[in-house]
């Protein structure tokens, strides 16, 4: 009777392994062993999860990464940072992930992107219940504003307490990385220190990149690993964030992860190589959370 049920189950078993929510590569297009991956996350000083943000595939996955990372490390060890907090509102991340904040003032005062409650907030009440710090790594948006608008010479006489929310300026920017040349093809640009309309917003991406790459490096102790949720074109390609990771702390280990979407999930698309160190697909027609 047992061996009649298994052979009645092993369609339905064949048919949900054809059909997985998403699969996992490695840079080169071979497929990608998750435990593996994990152990390999372990060793890292930063982990990058590059997200489209209304992924709801990839924000269960965040959690599931934070989840097994904590297993692996010692108590103390793990950190989470995200894209999703400004500079300025770290004190209210601080409380909340501390458990000295309720949730209805912290979503009220700390300027919660829209679609917090169901893809950011279960990674918080992680973080609370398993004593992790939560690191805000962005730029506050009025200073990348007035950048895309004027250029960062418009951040040249800030007072020290607004200098204190940015990267270390006057900042460098490489017009020559590939994410950034991508923005100046897109906005008219040519890519070029001197070059087109896309210069400044090119700046305001840069200065959102240095931020987060700033705070990531000021905010982990040795032996920590800081797993960073943020935008993936911030850090596809080592690019984004990982380049002023570079200038900032050349001797960090940092791996990074992608999500994308194919119609087919049997093999990495070229033109999804070598974006990250872990590349995630998942279907092109599964579920958005906006």
């Amino acid at each position: 009777m047992r061996f009649r049920f298994l052979w009645l189950l092993l369609p339905l078993l064949a048919f949900t392994a054809d059909r997985p929510a998403y699969r996992l590569f490695a840079a080169t297009g071979q497929p990608a062993d998750y435990d593996q991956m994990m152990q390999d996350l372990a060793q890292a000083d930063v982990v990058l999860f590059g997200e489209q943000h209304n992924d709801a595939i990839a924000h269960w996955l965040e959690l599931q990464v934070a989840k097994d990372l904590l297993k692996l490390k010692k108590p103390g060890q793990l950190v989470l940072g995200m894209e999703m907090f400004e500079r300025d509102v770290q004190p209210l991340v601080a409380q909340y992930a501390a458990g000295t904040l309720a949730d209805t003032a912290f979503e009220r005062q700390a300027r919660p992107w829209p679609n917090y409650a169901t893809d950011y907030r279960p990674l918080l009440q992680f973080a609370r219940e398993n004593h992790i710090a939560v690191i805000g790594t962005n730029a506050p948006r009025p200073f990348a504003k007035v950048v895309a608008q004027r250029s960062l010479t418009a951040l040249d006489k800030l007072p020290a307490t607004d200098r204190a929310l940015l990267a270390p300026l006057p900042l460098k920017v490489d017009y020559d990385l590939p994410g950034y040349k991508n923005m100046a093809a897109m906005f008219g640009g040519d890519g070029k220190a001197h070059g087109g309309g896309a210069q400044n917003i090119i700046q305001a991406q840069a200065l959102k990149d240095a931020t987060m790459a700033h705070f990531i490096q000021t905010s982990r102790q040795d032996g920590q690993t800081l797993l960073h949720l943020n935008g993936s074109y911030h850090s596809d390609h080592h690019d984004g964030i990982v380049a002023y990771l570079r200038q900032y702390a050349p001797k960090l280990r940092v791996k990074t992860l992608s999500v994308v979407t194919q119609e087919q999930l049997q093999l990495l698309e070229k033109n999804n190589a070598d974006i990250a160190d872990y590349v995630v697909v998942v279907p092109a027609d599964a579920g958005k959370s906006y």
